[in-house]
């Protein structure tokens, strides 16, 4: 039977994750909550549905407000019925875009996405390495200067160049640029000369899972060639290694971005996972 969560299914929606957790070719998008208050706080802003029999919770996915539309957490299921799990999942879209990510391997979940109607965008993969693979060469070169501020104009103008697909962020604000690098867990480390920024690195760290994840590398195209994308991987594994609980860095990069596949591959960095990302559009029929 499908129907909305309960209180009472936490646990269950729990042991779903966790047994999802167990196997990297089980992954989907999902609540970060392992902890049964924590669940229910991160469930309240979103639409979560279970598939149950008597043995209890078999599936469950949710949807939560994403960019301009909406996010499917899951499914995650384990005998779970998810074509039609799917099928009332999208009738709470309100003719919103729904975007969903499921592990390359997860043969079960894509195949109901795309029975479900949504379209494979990308595929990102994820590298990884311990920072000592990359610290040893955590220097500025000759005529080039490290700062970790950057004037907001600086930043966004950077993006543009790079061509990156990130647009959001293009539209940030000044103060939600400053919001973002106040908190804690988000650190830039940018390469200068003189008063011209060349390229920069962005990092958020993960202390639960002793990793910083660098979410991009921009070099400006007039500075590319010069090696100054593996000088800022090394500032950023130098940066992360302030942190004593982190060991290892990760970046990733989607299907069409080969310099930077390139990059990571170069600066000895291995494949550890990769992601498609789908979306169904709101205009389609459900």
């Amino acid at each position: 039977m499908i129907r909305p969560m309960l209180p009472t299914d936490v646990p269950d929606v729990l042991a779903l994750l966790n047994w999802m957790d167990d196997a990297p070719e089980r992954e989907v998008f999902s609540p970060d909550a392992r902890d049964p208050r924590e669940l229910q706080l991160e469930c309240e802003d979103s639409t979560c549905l279970v598939d149950t029999d008597d043995e209890g919770v078999r599936a469950y996915c949710a949807l939560s407000p994403f960019r301009d539309g909406l996010v499917l957490e899951g499914p995650v299921s384990d005998g779970g019925h998810l074509p039609a799990l799917l099928r009332r999942a999208l009738e709470h879209a309100d003719g919103l875009p729904v975007y969903a990510f499921s592990a390359r391997d997860n043969a079960p979940v894509r195949d109901a996405l795309e029975t479900a109607g949504f379209a494979a965008m990308h595929t990102t993969d994820f590298y990884s390495g311990p920072l000592a693979l990359l610290t040893a060469q955590a220097c500025a070169p000759a005529g080039t200067r490290i700062s970790r501020r950057l004037p907001f104009a600086e930043y966004r103008a950077l993006y543009r160049s790079s061509e990156d697909a990130w647009a959001g962020r293009l539209n940030w604000t000044p103060e939600q640029y400053d919001e973002h690098f106040a908190q804690d867990d988000v650190r830039l480390v940018a390469l200068l000369r003189g008063d011209q920024a060349l390229g920069f690195a962005e990092l958020e760290f993960c202390p639960e899972d002793a990793r910083a994840d660098v979410t991009y590398v921009a070099v400006h195209p007039a500075e590319r060639g010069q090696g100054l994308g593996l000088k800022l991987l090394a500032l950023a594994a130098a940066e992360a290694d302030t942190h004593p609980e982190i060991r290892t860095l990760r970046v990733r990069a989607h299907d069409h971005m080969k310099p930077a596949r390139a990059l990571y591959t170069r600066a000895g960095l291995k494949h550890s996972r990769s992601v498609v990302t789908y979306m169904k559009d709101g205009d389609e029929d459900v």
